[in-house]
């Protein structure tokens, strides 16, 4: 029971603590400029923007049930990326930012 219960909370912390890592020297898209000189306010932007769209707490359910099943079958079933991440890295290469993970 508390092994869940530790498991539980480990992976509902770590589901709230995403940092993308962003190449600020190059150029992405078809912007002619660095888009660097924003990324603080993009990353706070996109991530706000994010949270009132995705309910964290179904997608880190929804993950750690993925997990499992994944684990289970071996490798079968396909680990999925947390939609609250995907959602961050899409807003922020729509910005003109290269995310690289």
């Amino acid at each position: 029971m508390n092994k869940t219960l530790l498991l539980a909370t480990l992976i509902l912390m770590s589901a709230c603590s995403y940092k993308p890592v962003i190449d600020t020297a190059g150029r992405s898209g078809t912007f002619t400029t660095d888009q660097a000189r924003e990324i603080t306010n993009n990353i706070q932007h996109c991530e706000e923007l994010v949270d009132t769209h995705v309910n964290k707490t179904w997608d880190t359910y929804q993950q750690a049930v993925n997990w499992y099943f994944s684990t289970a079958s071996l490798g079968i079933i396909p680990k999925r990326e947390s939609t609250y991440k995907q959602a961050v890295k899409q807003c922020l290469q729509n910005r003109g930012h290269s995310v690289i993970k």
